[in-house]
């Protein structure tokens, strides 16, 4: 099994490696406030600049560090070293820091890589690991960029965004509850909770028939599931469930048995499903 796992482990090292230094093609999220910042995707994120977009190279760095630890013997590890020694340098984070910094970037990557840069953070944390310290230091000043951005923004957000795209609610309070673990950061943890109640303490009979929505690569329902299933104790949570999808022992909706059809791979936002 260990092997098994192992070898499915390298093919996504591969898929990772093959990202994450990779520039192009990339779709930047980038608004102009003037002409100088009309630049390219590696000047602006010399940290997160591959794998076509930030949340995604956020996502490739986390599954490198992961797999990493999880087999520190594997044949790709030590490109997974240069490629993460490489991206993941103080100069380049504090380039996203000051990146988050200037006139309107309030909302970029709100808060799906938010969320995944948080995923990253916890996964780098307490690791006995000469590299894997060097780079979660590296990464704190970005860390307490985002965590700002969580204690600030969320309090403000009076409704939920319930989408089964970037902007999940659930889905970004899911990573940053863990980092929040990992890190003992109780003033995270107490706003994820606070909010979350506010939020879908209430939910019952949750529409999941609606699902999946037609480029949705998360389950809004199963997303909030797995976000409550956090923050509520487990009696209290069994409890919500219930009431949150009332028929899921009898197979009903049946929307969340049943694989997505993918109609066209070639479609950006097709494939999501």
């Amino acid at each position: 099994m260990l092997l098994t796992l192992a070898g499915h482990s390298s093919n996504f090292a591969r898929l990772a490696l093959n990202c994450v230094g990779r520039e192009y093609p990339n779709k930047i999220e980038h608004s102009l406030n003037d002409a100088g910042g009309v630049r390219s995707p590696k000047s602006l994120h010399p940290a997160f600049y591959g794998c076509f977009d930030w949340h995604s190279a956020a996502h490739g760095h986390w599954l490198l560090v992961h797999l990493l630890r999880l087999f520190p013997e594997l044949p790709e590890a030590p490109d997974i070293r240069k490629a993460i020694d490489r991206n993941l340098t103080r100069e380049s984070v504090m380039a996203e820091v000051d990146y988050f910094g200037e006139e309107g970037r309030a909302a970029f990557e709100r808060p799906y890589g938010w969320a995944w840069l948080l995923k990253l953070a916890a996964e780098l944390c307490n690791w006995d690991d000469a590299h894997g310290k060097i780079w979660s230091e590296n990464l704190q000043p970005l860390v307490q960029t985002i965590t700002a951005r969580y204690l600030n923004f969320f309090p403000k957000q009076t409704y939920p965004i319930r989408t089964g795209v970037h902007h999940n609610t659930a889905f970004g309070f899911s990573f940053a509850w863990d980092y929040s673990r990992a890190f003992a950061d109780e003033e995270l943890a107490g706003l994820i909770e606070e909010r979350s109640r506010t939020y879908f303490l209430g939910d019952a009979d949750y529409p999941a028939a609606f699902e999946p929505s037609g480029e949705d690569f998360l389950s809004p329902a199963l997303i909030e599931a797995d976000l409550m299933q956090r923050v509520l104790k487990p009696i209290e949570f069994r409890e919500w469930f219930h009431r949150f999808l009332p028929r899921l022992e009898a197979g009903e909706p049946k929307t969340l048995w049943l694989p997505a059809t993918v109609s066209d791979r070639s479609d950006p936002k097709l494939v999501h499903l």
